[in-house]
């Protein structure tokens, strides 16, 4: 999988966060680095289901007392709500 920073521009934003949330779920991405895809997003272009996961899961990134467990839950949560 591309990890390249043009990944946020290309491609339908559903699929690019997908890629993006399965990467860090993997562990193959940081915190960080998803907080950054997450943000940089066109949300605009999600469903209002959809965009209400993702600034959920970006909510629990930035939330520095969540614990890991509960933050892997809702972004396993956000890749549900992006895919079906």
């Amino acid at each position: 999988m591309s990890t390249s920073p043009d990944r946020l521009t290309s491609g339908r934003p559903a699929d690019v966060l997908v890629t993006a949330i399965s990467e860090w779920l993997a562990g193959h991405s940081s915190d960080e680095r998803l907080e950054a895809e997450l943000a940089g997003a066109d949300l605009a272009a999600l469903d209002a289901g959809q965009r209400e996961a993702v600034e959920e899961l970006l909510e629990g990134l930035r939330d520095e007392t969540a614990r890991r467990a509960e933050v892997n839950m809702v972004a396993r949560e956000t890749l549900q709500a992006l895919v079906f």
